[in-house]
This record gives structure tokens, C-alpha cells and sequence, in this order.
């Protein structure tokens, strides 16, 4: 079993910028990926940004690309999601998502464990 705890949410205004944070317990990952998806209300989950965590190889939505960025601290077996240049549309509820895989895959039922979510509210 693999525990996920996201925390980082918050409200910002249009352009500014949030740290989003996803720790994990209960397994090693050296042979997991990690992926961020996000779900506003109304609208299916949908994948953000995922890694690779043996290697650090990363894969964004084309929506994302050029301002956010995944990242991994192998001490603190935390991924991260640095968020910049935030839009209103980047509004969601944010979950970080595990799975014993090799491939980074953008399709959340392809993942077996997740977070609880962190809200995040962009205003205009």
C-alpha cells in the first residue's frame, strides 16, 4: 500500500504561483511513476504532469507545458508541483496518484493509489 498526503493548496491571483506538495509512505517508489491530475466541478479528472521516479523522466499536458513543473525529492519521498503563471482555468481540486509502473500514463484509472486532494483557486 502506498499513503498519499497532497498539501499547497490555496487561492492566488491570476499569474502569481503555488507549490503544491505530495508526500508518500508505505513502499519504496524507485519503480513507481507519480502523476498530478486535477478535476474541476463538472469535469472529468484530468492528468497534469506525471514522473518517472527512478530516473526523474517527466511528461506535461499541453495545457501545463512552459509553467508547470513535477519534480521529486528522493529523501523526502515527496513530489512536487511547482505552479506558475496560474490561470482561473487552472481552478481544480489537485490529487497525486501512484502507480507500479514504468510508463508515465495520463489516464487516471491506470493509477492504483491517491491523495485526498488540495483545492486550488485562481482569481481574475
Amino acid at each position: 500500500q502506498v499513503q498519499l498526503v497532497e498539501s499547497g493548496g490555496g487561492l492566488v491571483q491570476a499569474g502569481g504561483s503555488l507549490r503544491l506538495s505530495c508526500a508518500a509512505s508505505g513502499r519504496t517508489l524507485s519503480s513507481y511513476i507519480m502523476g498530478w491530475f486535477r478535476q474541476a466541478p463538472g469535469k472529468e479528472r484530468q492528468f497534469v504532469a506525471g514522473i518517472r521516479w527512478s530516473d526523474g523522466s517527466t511528461r506535461y499536458a499541453d495545457s501545463v507545458k512552459g509553467r508547470f513543473t513535477i519534480s521529486r525529492d528522493n529523501a523526502k519521498n515527496t513530489v512536487y508541483l511547482q505552479m506558475n503563471s496560474l490561470k482561473p482555468e487552472d481552478t481544480a481540486v489537485y490529487y497525486c496518484a501512484a502507480d507500479p509502473s514504468w510508463v508515465v500514463r495520463v489516464t487516471p484509472a491506470e493509477y492504483d493509489y491517491w491523495g485526498q486532494g488540495t483545492q486550488v483557486t485562481v482569481s481574475s
